[in-house]
């Protein structure tokens, strides 16, 4: 890679699996996730979207990941109502969303890092083609999640019109495309998938999450509710 490029990639240093957390993790003792306060979004929302990738194949790893024994969306009490709050304002106008990941067991952190130092580049093509896998550690990668405390969550947004099947909006990447073009104000995407950011970005924020720069699918509760609390109950 050109050092120019390097660079680039080295100043959105916070990981994309991985970002905004501490380094250390304390794992809170629960078992389940009603010890840990966790609820399954469906029982709020029972026809959500969900296309959970880390619980199939579709993701940067190629494989189902460890902890993700079912494609269930959990979250903390608080953040399943704040998601709640944003699918209830777009359904009526004629929007929705669909839910990539929501708490994520500090397991499955751990198999990210662990792939991230085999040698299988199956997945670079979709997902890290400008990148070397060794440079994803630490600039992408990272040993804790925020996600692993449950008030955090990835998705993307869906137009609906009418009876036809809704379909997802144009964000200008996919999900976990390791790049800056995925930064939420990426000065490289369109004004079309720039103004379909901002209107899931919005969407959000009035629901009460908060969009990471970095990504334009990752959102957090503000104020998160346990912020030095991590879990490791597993996905079932």
């Amino acid at each position: 890679m050109h050092g120019a490029v390097r660079l680039a990639f080295a100043t959105f240093a916070l990981a994309a699996v991985g970002c905004a957390s501490s380094p250390r993790m304390d794992i809170a003792p629960a078992t389940t996730p009603a010890e840990a306060g966790l609820v399954d979004v469906r029982t709020l929302v029972p026809d959500i979207d969900l296309d959970m990738r880390y619980a199939g194949t579709n993701n940067f790893t190629g494989a189902v990941v460890d902890g993700y024994g079912a494609p269930r969306c959990y979250l903390l009490e608080p953040a399943a109502k704040a998601l709640q709050r944003a699918e209830t304002a777009l359904r009526a106008r004629g929007y929705r969303l669909r839910l990539f990941d929501c708490y994520r067991p500090a397991r499955a952190v751990r198999s990210f890092v662990a792939w991230a130092g085999n040698a299988d580049e199956s997945t670079r093509a979709r997902f890290y083609p400008a990148l070397e896998k060794r440079d994803l550690l630490g600039g992408y990668i990272s040993p804790t999640s925020g996600h692993s405390r449950g008030a955090t969550v990835d998705l993307t947004l869906l137009r609906c019109e009418g009876s036809a099947a809704c379909v997802p909006l144009d964000m200008g990447t996919q999900f976990d495309f390791f790049d800056p073009l995925a930064n939420t104000d990426s000065p490289r995407i369109t004004p079309a998938q720039r103004a379909n950011r901002e209107r899931l970005r919005d969407a959000m924020r009035l629901a009460g999450l908060k969009n990471y720069p970095m990504e334009w699918w990752h959102f957090t509760l503000d104020p998160e509710p346990a912020p030095k609390r991590f879990f490791d109950v597993p996905i079932e």
